[in-house]
């Protein structure tokens, strides 16, 4: 069998682990030969891709990012269903393992429908598709952060200055409730919770009066009481999403404006994609890229592997993409009796 993969979507810490588990275990145990398409589905559209032999991913488990590159391009739109079947015909590939986040996801399960070989590997540092316990990714995003955090924390007490921290979380919160634990925060905003900044500015002056630093973390994806939509001044993306970012920036100046506290905000961004992943990461993303290349072996085309407890299983496409996971009100109650 000839399988390729490819990366789609944003990239994150724990891609290129993946593929080292997926080309070894299919080298290994079955005798398979591997392709890479770069740059995601854009490789598979435009026949561009490279050789994965044995030799080409050693040493990958430690690095970040993806040696196949990614893209945002959305074969659904940009060629077709067809366009990919006549690609991997004429290219002799006779499955595909994609690994990517809900975008990607849902073009996989489109193409599955149509009778393509597909196995999807979830892959999102925000920690939100519903069908598996954790994401790889994830565990990273959230010790980089939290280190971050920790340096906003020195600063800002050498100031007194309220400090506010601004991680991703597109769907969810969990990066924001993980990493504003980790690091003590005053106060936690995620778009689970529609929280007036009246009480934001209560949770800041609390802590201020005691002579503390105010820290605050807020997902990306934060509503405020009050508002509609997430803040996005940037448009959409290429799957017909708001490319999000910038809340802090609102934040500061309102509640400087109401706690009469100098207030300073920073986007951690896309650091937080970055850099190499952490063991659990490492471990967790080797095991799902060889548990997609026995399931290509078993024949369970169409379906994402995932992690339930311990054990890695396999789940079908729409009980990936039927919902995802947000943080539950008990999760977040639990950390708000840290907050002001």
């Amino acid at each position: 069998m000839r399988l390729g993969i490819l990366t789609s979507g944003g990239d994150c810490p724990g891609i290129n682990a993946v593929i080292r588990g997926a080309v070894l275990r299919g080298v290994i145990t079955y005798g398979y030969e591997f392709v890479g398409f770069r740059d995601g589905w854009r490789g598979v559209l435009d026949r561009d891709l490279v050789p994965l032999p044995r030799q080409a991913v050693r040493g990958l488990a430690r690095l970040g990012g993806t040696i196949l590159g990614t893209s945002r391009t959305n074969p659904l739109k940009n060629g077709g269903i067809e366009t990919v079947r006549s690609s991997l015909q004429e290219l002799g590939v006779d499955g595909l393992v994609a690994i990517g986040g809900e975008g990607t996801l849902a073009a996989a399960q489109e193409l599955a429908y149509a009778g393509i070989k597909v196995i999807g590997v979830p892959k999102t540092i925000d920690n939100d598709l519903d069908a598996t316990d954790v994401t790889f990714g994830f565990d990273t995003a959230v010790q980089t952060a939290t280190e971050a955090i920790d340096r906003l924390r020195t600063t800002g007490e050498s100031h007194h200055r309220c400090m506010i921290a601004e991680v991703m979380g597109r769907n969810a919160g969990w990066i924001a409730l993980h990493s504003g634990m980790a690091s003590g925060a005053h106060a936690i905003l995620i778009p689970e919770q529609r929280v007036p900044l009246t009480q934001v500015a209560r949770w800041v002056q609390s802590a201020h009066h005691r002579g503390r630093a105010p820290l605050v973390v807020v997902a990306e994806a934060f509503v405020p009481e009050g508002r509609e939509a997430p803040y996005s001044p940037r448009g959409l993306d290429t799957f017909g999403r708001p490319r999000l970012g910038g809340i802090s920036l609102l934040l500061e100046q309102e509640l400087q404006s109401m706690t009469g506290i100098e207030t300073r905000a920073t986007i951690l961004g896309h650091i937080q994609r970055g850099g190499a992943p952490t063991a659990f990461d490492r471990v967790l993303a080797t095991r799902l890229g060889m548990a997609a290349v026995a399931s290509a072996a078993e024949g369970r085309w169409g379906t994402m592997v995932s992690l339930r407890g311990t054990s890695i299983v396999n789940v079908g496409f729409e009980a990936a993409l039927g919902r995802l996971k947000t943080v539950p009100e008990d999760r977040y109650q639990e950390a708000a009796v840290l907050f002001g």
